[in-house]
C-alpha cells in the first residue's frame, strides 16, 4: 500500500495541469475566451457601427449569370447520379464499419462538408453536380436540351415548406437518430430521398422542385451566392445575396431552421445542454436515451433563433417609422444570415473533417478491403495528433474563432447593404439595422462560446 500511495503521489506531481477550454476536444489549454468572446463581439459591433455611419460603403448586387449549358448540366449530373449509385451499393456491400465504408464518408464528410464549404467560395456548383438534372433529361427524352413543362403546376400554398420539412428530418436524422452513420441505414435513407425527390422533379419539374422544394438545392444556392469567385466573376463576399428573391414566410423559416440545425449540432454536446436534460456528461448513455430531448432541443434552438430574428427586425421597423413592408424586410434581411451560417458550419465540422477525410482516403483506396491499393497510398495511418499540441490545437481554435467573426461582419455588411437598398434616410438606416445588429452581436458571443464550452466528443 505504502509503494502504491507513492506511485499515485509521483503521478499526480507529473501530471499537468488541466484548463477550462479545449480545441478540437483533444488538448486542453489555457485561453481567455472570455477576452476572445468580447473582442469578437466587439468586432462585429464596430464592423456595424462603420457600414451605418458610412452609407456608400453599401455592396452592389452584382449582374446576373447566365445559366449552364443545359448539355454540361446534364452529363455532370449523370456522372453524379452514377457515383452515388456506386456509393450505395457500397453502403450495402462494403464494410460495416462507418469509417472504413465510402458511403457514410462520402455524405457526411465530403459532400455536407467539404463540397458545401466550396458553394460560398465558388458558387452554386449543385446546379451542375445535382444527380436529377441528368436522369430527368433522360427520361423526358430533353436530353441536350432545357427541361420542358411539367406534367403538374406546383401549388403556391407548398412554397418551401416541403423544403423545411425535408430538412427538418435529414436534420433529425443527423443530430438525433442513434445510428447515422451506419452504412445500410444510411444507403436506404439516401434511397428514401432520392425516390421522393426524383418524384418531385418528375411531377413538377425541374425548376420548381429544386428551387423551392429540395433543401439541399435551396440551401446551397443560397451558400452560393455568397461566394466571391465564379462564373461571374470576382466580388465582394456576400455581394451575390442581394440579387436573390425577396423569400415569403416559408422560406424565412427554412433559413432560420437551417442555422438552428448546426446551432443545435455545436450545443447538443456541451455539458450545459447535457445538465439542462438531467444528464451526466461524464457518463453519456448514448444517443438512444437523448432522442426525445434532442428532438425538441433541434425546436427549441430554431425557435428561439427565429424569435430573436423576428424580434429584432421588428423592432427595428417600428423604431424607424413602420417606412417598409415588415414581410419584404424580413424576406431579405433573412439573407444576412447566411455567412453566419456558412461560419458555423466550417468551424464546427473543421476538427472531425480534418481526421475524416484521411479515412475516406483510406477508403477509397480499398472500398471493399481486399487489400486494394488503387490511389497508391499503402496501409497509411490516420493522423489525429495535430488535435494533441498545442499549436494544433491552437491553429484550429483561431481558424474557427476568425470564421465565426469574419462570417458575423460580413452579415451585418449584407443586411446593410439591403437595408440601403430600401431607400430610407441615413438616420432610418442606422435605426432599422440596430435591433438586428445586436442580435447578431450576442449571436457572435454565443457561437464563440460553443467553440471554447465544456463538451462532451
Amino acid at each position: 500500500m505504502k509503494r502504491l500511495a507513492l506511485a499515485v503521489a509521483a503521478l499526480c506531481l507529473l501530471a499537468a495541469p488541466a484548463f477550462a477550454h479545449a480545441a478540437g476536444r483533444g488538448f486542453v489549454m489555457l485561453l481567455p475566451t472570455g477576452w476572445v468572446i468580447a473582442g469578437g463581439a466587439l468586432a462585429v459591433l464596430v464592423s456595424f457601427i462603420m457600414v451605418s455611419r458610412l452609407p456608400r460603403l453599401a455592396m452592389k448586387a452584382p449582374a446576373s449569370v447566365a445559366p449552364l449549358s443545359p448539355i454540361v448540366a446534364q452529363v455532370m449530373s449523370l456522372v453524379s447520379a452514377l457515383i452515388l449509385a456506386a456509393l450505395i451499393f457500397v453502403g450495402f456491400a462494403g464494410p460495416r464499419d462507418p469509417v472504413e465504408n465510402l458511403l457514410p464518408l462520402a455524405i457526411w464528410t465530403l459532400w455536407w462538408v467539404e463540397i458545401v464549404i466550396l458553394h460560398p467560395l465558388f458558387g452554386n456548383l449543385w446546379e451542375a453536380i445535382n444527380p436529377f438534372t441528368g436522369p430527368h433529361a433522360l427520361l423526358t427524352g430533353r436530353f441536350g436540351r432545357a427541361a420542358n413543362a411539367a406534367p403538374l403546376r406546383y401549388p403556391p400554398w407548398a412554397s418551401y415548406w416541403p423544403a423545411v420539412l425535408i430538412f427538418f428530418g435529414f436534420a433529425w436524422f443527423q443530430l438525433v437518430y442513434p445510428a447515422p452513420e451506419d452504412p445500410a441505414i444510411l444507403a436506404v435513407a439516401v434511397l428514401v430521398y432520392l425516390a421522393v425527390s426524383f418524384a418531385g422533379v418528375l411531377a413538377f419539374g425541374l425548376k420548381a422542385w429544386l428551387g423551392r422544394a429540395d433543401p439541399f438545392a435551396v440551401f446551397l444556392s443560397q451558400l452560393g451566392a455568397a461566394a466571391p469567385f465564379g462564373r461571374g466573376g470576382l466580388r465582394w463576399p456576400g455581394a451575390g445575396l442581394l440579387s436573390l428573391p425577396v423569400l415569403p414566410l416559408s422560406g424565412v423559416i427554412f433559413v432560420l431552421l437551417t442555422l438552428g440545425c448546426i446551432t443545435f449540432d455545436g450545443f447538443a454536446n456541451t455539458f450545459l445542454w447535457l445538465s439542462m436534460i438531467g444528464i451526466n456528461p461524464l457518463d453519456f448513455p448514448g444517443r438512444s436515451e437523448v432522442m426525445g430531448a434532442n428532438t425538441l432541443g433541434i425546436l427549441l434552438v430554431s425557435g428561439v433563433l427565429a424569435a430573436g430574428f423576428f424580434a429584432a427586425v421588428w423592432a427595428g421597423w417600428a423604431l424607424a417609422g413602420r417606412p417598409h413592408s415588415l414581410a419584404r424586410l424580413c424576406g431579405r434581411l433573412v439573407y444576412s444570415l447566411i455567412p453566419i451560417s456558412i461560419a458555423y458550419h466550417f468551424a464546427h465540422y473543421l476538427a472531425d473533417t480534418l481526421v475524416k477525410s484521411q479515412y475516406l482516403l483510406l477508403a477509397l483506396n480499398d472500398p471493399f478491403e481486399t487489400d486494394a491499393n488503387l490511389l497508391g497510398i499503402g496501409h497509411a495511418h490516420v493522423m489525429t495528433s495535430f488535435q494533441n499540441t498545442a499549436s494544433g490545437a491552437l491553429a484550429i481554435y483561431v481558424a474557427q474563432t476568425a470564421a465565426l467573426v469574419i462570417g458575423h461582419v460580413i452579415g451585418v455588411a449584407v443586411a446593410h447593404s439591403m437595408v440601403v437598398e430600401e431607400g430610407p434616410s441615413a438616420q432610418r438606416v442606422m435605426t432599422l439595422e440596430l435591433p438586428l445588429a445586436l442580435c447578431m452581436v450576442a449571436y457572435t458571443g454565443f457561437g464563440l462560446w460553443l467553440l471554447g464550452a465544456p463538451a462532451i466528443s
